[in-house]
C-alpha cells in the first residue's frame, strides 16, 4: 500500500493491547509532551488502552475526573482560564502518560484516544510480559476492534469516498470509506433504503475478483471472510439508512483485481453487486 494514514490519526489507538507492559528508557528528560485542550463548558474525553489507577493535574484550574471505585478506561478533563499545567495518567498495568494541559475557549477536538505507544514510561520498567492465552487474545482483539468501528460510526465527516454507490429500486449501497488500521482493513458501509418497501437483509459478502487472461476469458471470485462486523444490520426499514463496518485482514489489489460487495435481499430481488477499484483498495485513509 502507497500510504498507512491509521485510524490512530482520527484519534483512534493505534496499539491496543490489554496487560501488555514493558521494559522502557527512564531517560525522558527531552520527551516533548503533547498538548490537550480544555474549558470550562465542554467535557474532553480521554480514552486510554488499560483502565485508569490515577489522574493528577498539577493545577486547579484543571480538573480530571475518573472512576476510582471501579477502573475505567476513560477519564474527563476540564479546565478554567488560567495558566497552563500539566496532566499525569497511571494505568492498571503502570504505563504512565504524560501532558500538557491548557485552556482554549473553543476546542475543535473532544475526544482523544490514546495508544500504548504514547506511553512516556512505566513505574515497574522491569515487568515481565504476561503470557495471554488465545481466548484471551481474541478478547483484546475484539475489544479493540468495538472501540475503532464504533469512533468510524460516531466520525461525522463527510463521505470520504463519493463514487463507491449503486443502487437497485429504492435500495441504495455505499461504501463511504475504507481506512486502514495495525493489520486490518476497516469497510464504511451504508445501506440507504428510500421505497415504501422494507429490506431484509440475507447477506453482504465482499470478494475478490480476478480476471483469467487468455483466449477463454473468465471471472474467479474469493470470498474474503471479516473478522470483525459491527452494527450489521437484519432489516432497513422504509425511508431508514443504516451504517456499520466491516473489518477484514489488510490485502491489496493489482490491476486486474478489484473487490466486488454483493448485498442480497431475503425472499427479494433487490440485490446489489458494487465493485470496489483496486485504487480504493490500495490508497485507504
Amino acid at each position: 500500500m502507497k500510504r498507512y494514514l491509521f485510524i490512530s490519526s482520527l484519534i483512534l489507538a493505534t496499539a491496543f493491547v490489554p496487560l501488555l507492559c514493558s521494559a522502557q528508557d527512564t531517560a525522558q528528560t527531552s520527551t516533548v509532551l503533547d498538548t490537550i485542550y480544555a474549558n470550562d463548558n465542554k467535557n474532553v474525553a480521554l480514552f486510554f488502552p488499560e483502565p485508569i489507577r490515577q489522574g493528577i493535574t498539577g493545577s486547579d484550574n484543571f480538573v480530571f475526573t475518573y472512576n476510582r471505585e471501579k477502573e475505567q478506561y476513560f477519564g474527563l478533563l476540564q479546565a478554567k482560564p488560567g495558566k497552563d499545567s500539566n496532566l499525569l495518567v497511571v494505568n492498571r498495568n503502570g504505563a504512565v502518560f504524560s501532558y500538557i494541559v491548557r485552556y482554549k475557549a473553543q476546542l475543535s477536538k473532544l475526544n482523544y484516544f490514546i495508544p500504548l505507544s504514547s506511553a512516556i514510561g512505566n513505574e515497574r520498567p522491569n515487568l515481565a510480559l504476561p503470557i495471554l492465552t488465545k481466548k484471551e487474545q481474541q478478547a483484546n482483539n475484539a475489544d479493540y476492534y468495538l472501540r475503532a468501528c464504533t469512533y468510524l460510526l460516531n466520525n461525522k465527516q463527510p463521505m470520504a469516498i463519493r463514487t463507491l454507490q449503486k443502487r437497485n429500486d429504492g435500495i441504495v449501497l455505499s461504501v463511504t470509506n475504507i481506512v486502514f488500521d495495525k493489520e486490518e482493513l476497516y469497510f464504511v458501509i451504508e445501506i440507504e433504503n428510500t421505497s415504501s418497501l422494507d429490506f431484509d437483509l440475507n447477506f453482504l459478502k465482499l470478494s475478490i475478483e480476478t480476471r483469467q487472461k487468455g483466449k477463454r476469458k473468465s471471472l474467479q471470485r474469493l470470498y474474503q471472510e471479516p473478522i470483525f462486523k459491527h452494527n450489521l444490520p437484519s432489516k432497513i426499514v422504509e425511508n431508514e439508512t443504516v451504517r456499520f463496518v466491516y473489518v477484514l485482514p489488510k490485502f491489496s489489489l493489482s490491476n486486474d483485481r478489484r473487490a466486488i460487495l454483493k448485498l442480497n435481499e431475503k425472499d427479494g430481488e433487490r440485490n446489489i453487486e458494487l465493485k470496489i477499484l483496486h485504487r480504493f483498495i490500495n490508497n485507504p485513509d
